[in-house]
């Protein structure tokens, strides 16, 4: 299930499921602000989203109100984030899955909010979308990248061929080889918090899209490694059919070779592994479609990406 397409004049609402928006600079705000009146949208914001609460969150009740709310409303075609942070599965269980998916809208940010989107993807079939919290859009390294890719997912439904960002320079093909599925993922420790809980997303026959902030230092490497492991554990992952890795602050040192080293003896020979592409921690970033279709080729000189339905 896709949700319509956003429009021009359309009503876009701020919720806050992990930290709320007194933890977002001043003039971050403003810029985002204006960006998003000038491209011809009503920014909204909701109601509980400057409660402080403990953890910088508001309250499990009051980020759940507001998600309802924003559902319900019909005038919100777009619900989209503040920022990440650590708690948004304090929501899963609180969530009407039933009002989700009866009003399907547009659900977009990236972090913490891998738990929102793969939960709302499991549980009601909604496409959802892994991108820029609605303050991104105030950063100036490669805007136009970020807000192309972003605007070409959530306004149009053509075929979309990523390509990489001016600071990625080219995708890097880790394994060989062509696939077609479904994505799920987002950032990979925030995604392993819904194992063994209803709200994770069938791993089987899916293409993966993976990244991940560095909160280990100098263990990043290994935390992933062991992360991505007890992933790869899951039954039916044997059959996926492709992983993207996404880009790295350079702090977690998790550079090609690494990443060849970590998927060794763990990931399927024959699909493909690409590393590289423009999401995660980093600007810019694209936005993917959690729920939606990808095609990979990847061989030795070359590795493409397409969305063909998002």
């Amino acid at each position: 299930m896709i949700a319509s397409k956003l429009r021009l004049g359309d009503e876009v609402r701020v919720v806050a499921p992990s930290r709320n928006l007194t933890e977002v600079r001043q003039d971050v705000h403003h810029h985002a602000v204006d960006f998003w009146r000038k491209e011809g949208f009503n920014i909204t914001f909701s109601k509980n989203s400057r409660e402080i609460g403990k953890f910088h969150s508001s309250s499990i009740a009051s980020r759940i109100e507001d998600i309802h709310e924003a559902f319900s409303d019909p005038n919100v075609k777009m619900v989209i984030t503040c920022l990440g942070g650590f708690n948004c599965n304090q929501l899963l269980r609180h969530l009407d899955y039933d009002l989700i998916a009866k009003n399907p809208k547009i659900l977009c940010g990236f972090s913490d909010i891998t738990v929102l989107h793969n939960a709302v993807y499991a549980k009601t079939g909604l496409v959802t979308y892994h991108g820029p919290h609605y303050g991104t859009f105030a950063f100036d390294r490669e805007a136009e990248y970020t807000r192309k890719a972003f605007f070409d997912c959530v306004m149009k439904d053509t075929p979309i061929m990523v390509t990489p960002s001016e600071t990625a320079a080219k995708y890097h093909t880790i394994q060989e080889g062509t696939c077609e599925g479904t994505i799920i993922g987002g950032n990979l420790c925030t995604l392993n918090l819904l194992q063994g809980t209803p709200y994770m997303p069938d791993i089987r026959n899916k293409v993966l899209f993976l990244e991940d902030d560095n909160i280990m230092g100098d263990y990043f490497c290994y935390e992933f490694d062991r992360n991505l492991e007890s992933l790869l554990q899951i039954e039916g992952a044997d059959t996926i059919k492709g992983i993207v890795f996404g880009r790295f602050d350079d702090s977690c040192g998790l550079i090609v070779e690494t990443i060849a080293d970590i998927i060794q003896d763990k990931v399927p020979a024959n699909i493909p592994v690409i590393f590289g592409a423009d999401f995660g921690h980093v600007f810019p970033m694209i936005t993917f479609p959690i729920g939606g279709t990808v095609r990979i080729q990847a061989n030795k000189n070359m590795a493409e990406i397409s969305i063909l339905s998002h």
